[in-house]
């Protein structure tokens, strides 16, 4: 018997050609792109097919991708954190949060990470494997589903290195601006990395309207390689240079994220440097209370200390903000999301 195919992160033409090789007509392909980016999952749903269609599309394929396993509310901001079974028993974690501006939902890209940051909790165990698009997709149609509320920004910044999955990260994007899936606007989008500058310089030239996040925490070469063993690849220096391109290739001002680590990242030497080496780039600074993760034995700086780094950034003429702390009660915050191994029931 012929194995069926998951149509779950297929793009409008690759499902084109599948309804024509199964003898359709290509508009077929384009009414099962939306249905799917619809977050639908059942043939027997697709209200414009015939019967007899869906009992072939059912012989033919299925809508695979991610299982709710376990949601946790934060009740205090309305944050919902997902658990999100994956098919070989892996399990990675999105989250859920409400802004003045609208919904945004932080998509995982790998089950686990290979990059090793020391307060991070992605990779206490490593990586498993790389996320199908379509694996990335579903996570943001399974978490409208269960919040009743529609997303209209998104954030790759879960589980994973998104420029080490680059090929499905591209899909992902393609699909959700796709007009006849959910159509976000690039601008709506935003991809962390942890400095990986190939990856960096590939946005740059695919999707100049899509927003960059670098995780930086250092400005002192040693000091990024013992928090970021990425930076050993992609040092400091190549990194801000690799900004600055991107910056003036894209015209868009770059985000760089600052975790705050209690004695590590946080002294008057550390904003100095900070002064100095941002200056020029046109970049925002996102400073980060670290959210505790208890294998990691680190401790965050404070918010006290966060708000006064970034009034010396200001002074100094750099854009900076105290992140807001959404999704700590559930371990839904920055760094916290882990790879799990649940089997799907």
């Amino acid at each position: 018997m012929k194995e069926k195919k998951n149509l779950q992160g297929l793009t409008a033409e690759e499902l084109k050609k599948f309804a024509a090789d199964a003898g359709e007509a290509p508009f077929r392909g384009r009414q099962l792109f939306k249905w799917i980016n619809k977050g639908e999952k059942s043939f027997e749903g697709m209200t414009d097919f015939s019967k007899e269609l869906r009992r072939k599309l059912e012989d033919m394929a299925y809508i695979g991708g991610v299982k709710i396993l376990r949601i946790q509310r934060d009740p205090h901001d309305g944050t919902m954190k997902f658990l999100f079974g994956l098919e070989d028993g892996n399990s990675v974690e999105g989250v859920f949060m409400k802004y003045r501006y609208g919904n945004s939902f932080c998509v995982s890209s790998q089950a686990g990470c290979r990059m090793g940051c020391t307060f991070c909790a992605s990779a206490l165990k490593g990586l498993a494997r790389n996320l199908t698009a379509g694996e990335m997709a579903d996570q943001i149609y399974e978490g409208e589903k269960a919040a009743g509320e529609k997303v209209n920004h998104i954030v790759v910044m879960g589980t994973g290195e998104p420029f080490d999955n680059y090929d499905n990260l591209k899909k992902f994007l393609e699909i959700l601006h796709h007009p006849d899936g959910k159509n976000i606007s690039y601008r709506n989008m935003t991809v962390s990395t942890s400095g990986i500058i190939p990856g960096i310089r590939k946005l740059a030239e695919d999707f100049p309207q899509v927003n960059l996040a670098v995780s930086l925490h250092s400005l002192i070469d040693r000091k990024r390689s013992e928090i970021m063993p990425v930076n050993r690849a992609y040092p400091l220096e190549e990194l801000l240079e690799a900004a600055r391109e991107y910056t003036q290739g894209t015209g868009r001002r770059i985000t760089f994220e600052y975790a705050l680590i209690k004695g590590q990242n946080d002294s008057v030497k550390d904003v100095e440097l900070m002064k100095e080496r941002l200056a020029g780039i046109n970049c925002h600074v996102n400073l980060i209370p670290l959210n505790r993760v208890e294998e990691t034995g680190l401790w965050g700086s404070g918010r006290k200390r966060a708000e006064e780094m970034a009034k010396e950034l200001e002074a100094a003429g750099i854009a900076a903000t105290v992140r807001r702390e959404l999704g700590r009660n559930i371990d839904g915050a920055c760094g916290q999301l882990r790879l799990k191994k649940e089997t799907l029931k």
